[in-house]
């Protein structure tokens, strides 16, 4: 891995002076502004924001509201409303989910023991008596010396299958990444890697480190509905792919005569290799499929000597909609994912705007559409831009911003992965604050909001905000918050908005973010040679 200083960008001295001409002579953040785009979006009359509900259409409409409000004009020729063709897929287990092992037969609950979908464009899918594969960690990745199917013939059986990475399991910092997730550790790498090798499903054992949440978000999206954007690649898909929860992936690795921890433990060490467990899966889901069309919004401040090139502000506006009641409340509002990311980009687009300084490149605020069901918004961004990914000098997404008040850190998720770093660090040092890696690299972080489709696109691209060292309350009451958050109301009906919040934090963030805008956007060398 590069040292952030590699990615130093040249004529620091210009950057330093332009430092030095903070936002005092600019607009200021408005927190009432922050909460009420955040307390509209998080109410129940959005209806938790789900494509193809009644939630979008107004949520489309709103946006389109704001950014006419502040001034932005249509991203897509003559419309704030990218089409975003999607298949939605949602599965329900007809009858039994079994596992027979010789003259054994073990039912599995679904969703409470094995969340599972059918992620194929069909209105049932039957997997009868499909052989299972232990398969390790799922990964095939030549630049680690690493193959977990060497030497099986995979077609038309079923894998069962590790998340994350080896190293995580090792401490061995040389293996992978270490402790830090790579993308072989994703789910949707393994899901992927299934298909590609003709297997007819996957399962992947779900264990809470490794994952990064509980087994209960696998369990809550299996019974929600599936999006996949709508081309030829929904045929490329397995028809089962879901999670086997650790209890049940115990019982069943007990009666094959394995300790479940120690087969992790050996897999990572590559002391055991793929096997045939000697067992077969067979389920019958019934699928509903509904072909639909979604939307990403944007709008766009053009640049006033370089308009061709631009920067981008990201914060997804979908959430899940009305699903299963928790405490009461079916309604899942997502105020903090993702309506504070909304507010956040809408008050970073008010003030480039109203700066003082005009910026020389366009900015676009972006609010894609299906982040929760894989970045699928974002990834028909990419492939169909406004301003192609060569002259997007930069991606600035947020997601998950609990406002709590003012931070010491400035959290960067996936740090080392961005030519960003650096002018981070430069700027939140004005602000007396200090740049903190992700301190839980292995849950993937990275990899799961809508920077990463910009990342894979070549783009500069960042996910970065104040999370873990309260100013007021120091670092223990910080990380403790925000683990309550992820494990207690992170994707459920409780992800409410919160009229005591503190905004302060976000309003550090917000101006933070602005000046690297208002650096870059006046920047002069183009893109790409801008980090190089």
């Amino acid at each position: 891995m590069k040292t952030p200083l590699a990615y130093l960008l040249p004529g620091l001295l210009s950057l330093l002076v332009a430092c030095s001409h903070l936002s005092d002579k600019n607009a200021e953040v408005s927190v009432d502004n922050l909460k009420r785009i955040c307390s509209t979006l998080g109410s129940d009359a959005f209806m938790g924001r789900k494509p193809f509900t009644a939630g979008e259409a107004l949520t489309l409409n709103y946006l389109q509201e704001e950014l006419q409000k502040i001034g932005y004009a249509p991203g897509f020729g003559d419309s704030y409303l990218q089409e975003v063709p999607v298949l939605e897929a949602t599965s329900r287990v007809k009858g039994a989910c079994t596992i027979a092992l010789g003259n054994e037969t073990i039912v599995f609950d679904a969703p409470d023991e094995i969340a599972i979908h059918a992620p194929y464009p069909a209105e049932q899918i039957t997997i009868e008596a499909s052989e299972l594969v232990f398969c390790g960690f799922g990964i095939e990745a030549a630049e680690y010396g690493w193959n977990d199917f060497e030497g099986m013939d995979l077609k038309g059986k079923t894998l069962v299958v590790f998340i994350n990475d080896p190293g995580l399991y090792t401490g061995d910092p040389s293996l992978f990444k270490g402790e830090e997730m790579t993308y072989y550790g994703r789910w949707t790498y393994k899901f992927e890697k299934a298909a590609e090798l003709g297997a007819e499903g996957i399962l992947i054992i779900h264990e809470e480190t490794g994952a990064g949440y509980g087994y209960n978000v696998p369990r809550n999206s299996a019974i929600s509905s599936h999006l996949y954007i709508d081309d030829a690649t929904v045929w490329d898909r397995c028809k089962l792919a879901g999670w086997i929860s650790a209890a049940a992936a115990e019982r069943l690795f007990n009666r094959l005569g394995y300790d479940i921890e120690e087969l992790r433990r050996q897999s990572a060490r590559r002391a055991v290799n793929a096997f045939p467990m000697q067992a077969s899966i067979s389920v019958t889901l019934e699928n509903t499929v509904v072909r639909n069309v979604s939307h990403n919004v944007a709008g766009i401040w053009k640049g006033s000597v370089r308009p061709e090139e631009a920067i981008v502000v990201a914060g997804h506006w979908d959430h899940f909609g009305i699903g299963e009641a928790s405490r009461g409340d079916s309604i899942f509002n997502g105020a903090v994912d993702n309506a504070t990311v909304i507010a956040w980009a809408f008050e970073i687009g008010r003030l480039i705007k109203e700066s003082q300084i005009k910026p020389e490149r366009s900015l676009i605020l972006f609010f894609p559409t299906a982040e929760e069901q894989g970045l699928i918004g974002s990834a028909y961004y990419t492939a169909h831009p406004i301003v192609p990914m060569s002259q997007t000098v930069a991606c600035f997404n947020n997601d998950i911003m609990i406002p709590r008040g003012a931070m010491n850190d400035l959290t960067i998720i996936g740090y080392g992965h961005s030519q960003l770093d650096s002018l981070f660090g430069i700027y939140a040092d004005k602000q007396g604050r200090y740049i903190l890696p992700d301190p839980e690299p292995e849950s993937g972080l990275f990899f799961r909001s809508d920077h990463y489709s910009f990342y894979k696109a070549g783009v500069a691209s960042s996910w970065a905000l104040g999370c873990y060292d309260s100013q007021t309350h120091g670092k223990e009451w910080a990380e403790k918050t925000y683990n309550d958050f992820v494990r207690n109301v992170y994707h459920t009906p409780h992800d409410n908005y919160d009229p005591t919040w503190d905004w302060s934090g976000v309003v550090q963030d917000i101006e933070l973010t602005c000046e690297l805008i208002r650096y870059l956007s006046r920047a002069d060398s183009p893109y790409p040679k801008l980090y190089k």
